[in-house]
């Protein structure tokens, strides 16, 4: 029998001799990184295995990572939960306080309101009283006055006061021109000035200080040729002159001019008796 033949592999030259090379790592690693909270301590472990010509064994690295406790967990937890507390009191603060600042606007407005209203009321209330007392004396004045003239004579006591009122009417129908003088244009007093220059006697220029002359009269004895004023004694804004009848003749305005008017339309304030 004969024995079986063994193949016969050729072989190089080289073959023999180990190689010197560093075994090569393969291109492609992978890298597992498992994650877990275990005592506390995130780990990370990342291995790299390579294969080699002599099959290496695989080279594994870890990094700890601090991670959140569960203490540290609860405290961010509580801190960001009083942050939000604080800012929702802060905005119910402000909420407050702006409402607080405009009830005390409102009712500082109201009482301002209700002051000047009050304020009206007491003015119209002493308007009222005023106007009142006015009327009321208006109309004594002229019942006075009606009476007066019942009983007064119409023609001048005495010759002085016949000149003066002759004077005066041969004024009526020239007109009123404030600060005028005669002879065809008058003021309420420059004309009061001239009609009793006519009989000597010498009045001051103005209404205030002739209602301050002679001696003063009650309305209710008034007689021909007393002069009348209007306004306070010292302080009268206007004059003329009582020609009997309840009438009295003066410059009346600059609509008027010289005229003759009745009393009781108009009643005076006061008279004086200069003859």
């Amino acid at each position: 029998m004969k024995e079986p033949l063994v193949p016969v592999i050729p072989m190089s030259h080289t073959a023999h001799i180990r190689s010197h090379r560093k075994p090569r790592r393969s291109a492609t690693s992978s890298i597992a990184l498992r994650a877990g909270v275990a005592g506390g301590v995130l780990s990370m472990a990342a291995a790299g295995a390579s294969a080699s010509a002599n099959a290496a064994e695989p080279v594994t690295q870890t990094i700890e990572l601090p991670t959140l406790t569960a203490d540290m967990s609860a405290q961010v937890a509580q801190s960001a939960a009083t942050t939000q507390q604080a800012a929702a009191n802060y905005e119910l603060r402000a909420e407050r306080d702006a409402a607080a600042a405009k009830a005390a606007a409102e009712a500082k407005k109201d009482l301002a309101e209700a002051k000047e209203k009050a304020e009206a009321k007491k003015k119209a209330a002493e308007a009222a009283r005023k106007a009142a007392a006015e009327r009321a004396n208006r109309s004594t004045e002229r019942a006075t006055l009606s009476a007066s003239a019942s009983t007064s004579v119409s023609a001048p006591a005495s010759g002085s006061v016949a000149t003066v009122i002759a004077f005066l009417k041969a004024q009526v129908g020239d007109a009123y021109v404030m600060g005028a003088t005669g002879p065809n244009a008058w003021d309420c007093s420059s004309l009061v000035q001239a009609a009793y220059k006519q009989v000597g006697v010498d009045l001051p220029r103005v209404s205030q200080d002739q209602s301050m002359a002679g001696t003063d009269v009650p309305l209710s004895s008034i007689q021909v040729g007393d002069i009348l004023y209007w306004g306070g004694k010292g302080s009268a804004y206007h004059v003329g002159v009582y020609i009997g009848n309840g009438q009295y003749l003066d410059a009346a305005n600059p609509s008027k001019g010289v005229v003759i008017q009745d009393l009781s339309g108009y009643p005076a304030s006061g008279a004086v008796r200069v003859l």
